[in-house]
């Protein structure tokens, strides 16, 4: 699986911005998919998860009701919808894609996903 995000950009605090992660493969709607975030000197952390059919899912308490993340099957993408940017949401975002089971598994944590896009970055000012 390959993945490859869009959507990023430089926004002011307030407003909204839409990423996209488009996934090759056959097989996308078997995965779990998540989007991480990585701030300059901090360590990557979760921001939300999708589960294989985007019947569940679950946010970081910092996004929680400000983003929401859904997936489209049928067009093998996933997105990530984030209103109310602030500041510190400032980082590089990535997409994961993830063979495990979704409900018993810790989907928050990076290494258990099995495929990462590169990132698209995601500037909010003041």
């Amino acid at each position: 699986v390959q993945l490859v995000e869009s959507g990023g950009g430089l926004v002011q605090a307030g407003g909204s911005l839409r990423l996209s992660c488009a996934a090759s493969g056959r097989t996308f709607a078997s995965y779990a998919m998540g989007w991480f975030r990585q701030a300059p000197g901090k360590e990557r952390e979760f921001v939300a998860a999708v589960s294989w059919s985007g019947g569940s899912t679950d946010y970081a308490d910092s996004v929680k009701g400000r983003f929401t993340i859904s997936r489209d099957n049928a067009k093998n993408t996933v997105s990530l919808q984030m209103n109310n940017l602030k500041p510190e949401d400032t980082a590089v975002y990535s997409c994961a894609a993830g063979s495990f089971r979704y409900g018993s598994s810790d989907y928050t944590t990076p290494g258990i996903y099995d495929y990462w896009g590169q990132g698209t970055q995601v500037t909010v000012s003041s």
